[in-house]
């Protein structure tokens, strides 16, 4: 056939469409992934459930491709331009799906199957056209195809966490991706094999490359909006701050006259109408002895950190924290430095942004108390901070008679079975235990397991171990002022949480981490 550039230089433009596509579709894939696991959770099981439905639909696609053979210059064309809308617009429809729909999971697999037939189908068609250029054996063509393939992939698989999260967010970087797909594979159609279509292919191809541009276009100037409108059917129409750490969403509603709301990847962490009943629960009975010296890992917003300085006695607080920007939040954002009571500026505090496992290992010295003040063990991502690994750091920096207190998730039905696998992880470091629950409004705000159970039923109640190298009992200090915790109360959520035991579950590990939800 006759091309406008020389055989070598078309077969180059070739390997390059290979390139810049397959770097596109990656990007799709890596951004269904992380916008599932954000969205219905579970981490593992939602890269699990896009990964196999794309590779499965990839293999549909390249025997659908079969019978586009002998049109491959019109056929590839048509499947960039559909991959590039389909693709691009995947984020915003997950993302509305699950504000207004409901059906994020159905939308997932709809997605996934979708771009992966589409990508399935573009090297054998690709093959096709590189041939048409110059023949050669199919092995070597075979081999320049997927060395181009492969190489795209490494790109959009390094571009995606370094690149386009940061620069344009999860939705945006979509659009983005779509616009770069349509403009590379409607071009090299164009460009490079125009001539192998009718005038009628160029014109119907040229217009709905147009139109996608212009679709992606119209939603990226228009995705501000979108996601506002998201926000405030999320979480109501008081969001003061909503920002994009390295780490998560954390978003901050309640103004002068409503309750602060804080929302860390859509879980509502803090509540400043009840928050007070978690974190004096959380910290006030291990503070009831010895607490000179005491270690909060997690915390950075400042509340569990309020607590301790509560106790007079104390002379340093660590608050380890992997959020750079909630610790910034709660020291300058007006209404969480006023409920935290400023506590991340007194001087007997000193804040590190570090990820609690890792500074774990590397620490030096001993604390009275330790304060494990992290997310629900039932979030995929937090496995490793409930593994009996981590507990084992934690228990060695305990002094003699210290005291190490974990919020280990709801003891309700639903999630008992993970509240007693946390149990059995810190004694399987060698420490003793006591459980108890606290109970407060709005119900189960601390943290919450992962959407796919949460969405069964609300969690009703707060669940803690206090562990020491002997078991620890349970006490207040009464001359501490607290606003809701009682004696009573907290012998009442022993009682509770004794009564959802269940023996014998083995520990979760690093290597085997058993918080799957049910």
């Amino acid at each position: 056939m006759a091309l406008p550039v020389s055989a070598r230089t078309g077969r180059f433009l070739v390997l390059l469409g290979v390139f810049v596509c397959a770097a596109c579709g990656l990007v799709y894939e890596l951004e269904l992934v992380a916008l599932a696991s954000y969205l219905i959770g579970d981490s593992v099981t939602q890269a699990s459930i896009v990964l196999s439905l794309m590779v499965f639909a990839m293999g549909v696609g390249s025997l659908l491709a079969k019978r586009l053979r002998g049109h491959a210059a019109a056929g590839f064309g048509a499947i960039e331009v559909a991959l590039a809308l389909i693709g691009g617009s995947s984020a915003l429809a997950l993302y509305a799906g699950f504000v207004w729909g409901g059906h994020t999971r159905l939308l997932l697999i709809a997605f996934s199957l979708a771009v992966g037939v589409l990508i399935g189908a573009e090297v054998p068609l690709l093959m096709t056209l590189i041939q048409r250029i110059r023949r050669q054996d199919a092995g070597g063509a075979v081999a320049d195809l997927f060395a181009a393939d492969y190489v795209g992939g490494l790109v959009g698989g390094l571009a995606f966490p370094f690149l386009m999260l940061p620069l344009f967010g999860q939705l945006t970087g979509a659009l983005v991706t779509g616009a770069v797909n349509v403009v590379a594979g409607s071009g090299l159609v164009l460009g490079l094999f125009g001539r192998d279509l009718t005038g009628r292919s160029r014109r119907l191809l040229l217009v709905a490359s147009l139109l996608v541009l212009a679709v992606l276009a119209s939603a990226a100037v228009l995705v501000d909006d979108f996601e506002r409108s998201a926000r405030n059917a999320l979480y109501g129409d008081e969001v003061r701050i909503a920002v994009q750490s390295d780490v998560q969403e954390i978003v901050l509603t309640g103004s002068a006259g409503s309750p602060l709301n804080l929302y860390l990847d859509g879980r509502l962490r803090v509540s400043g109408e009840g928050e007070f009943r978690y974190h004096e629960a959380l910290v006030h009975p291990a503070m009831n002895g010895p607490h000179a010296r005491v270690l909060v890992l997690g915390g950075g917003d400042g509340l569990a950190a309020r607590e301790v300085l509560r106790h007079p006695g104390v002379r340093r607080v660590d608050v380890v924290e992997l959020d750079r920007e909630v610790i910034e939040l709660a020291r300058t954002d007006p209404e969480l430095a006023a409920l935290n009571r400023r506590s991340l500026h007194d001087s007997r505090v000193r804040v590190t942004q570090a990820d609690a496992f890792d500074w774990l290992r590397s620490a030096r010295g001993t604390y009275d108390v330790v304060v494990s003040d992290l997310p629900d063990p039932g979030i995929t991502a937090s496995s490793k901070l409930y593994s009996q690994e981590f507990f084992g750091l934690a228990a060695r920096l305990l002094a003699d008679g210290g005291r190490l207190a974990v919020h280990a998730g709801p003891t309700g039905d639903d999630w008992r079975r993970a509240f007693w696998t946390v149990d059995a992880g810190v004694r399987a470091a060698g420490l003793r235990t006591t459980a108890y629950c606290a109970f407060g409004r709005p119900a189960g705000f601390g943290g919450g397991p992962d959407r796919s159970s949460a969405s069964v039923r609300t969690p009703r109640d707060w669940g803690f171990l206090l562990a020491g190298r002997t078991r620890p009992a349970l006490g207040l200090d009464p001359s501490v002022p607290r606003r809701g915790l009682t004696r009573s109360a907290l012998d009442q959520g022993a009682r509770l949480a004794e009564r959802s035991r269940i023996t014998g579950l083995p520990p979760s590990t690093l290597t085997h981490p058993r918080y799957a939800q049910r």
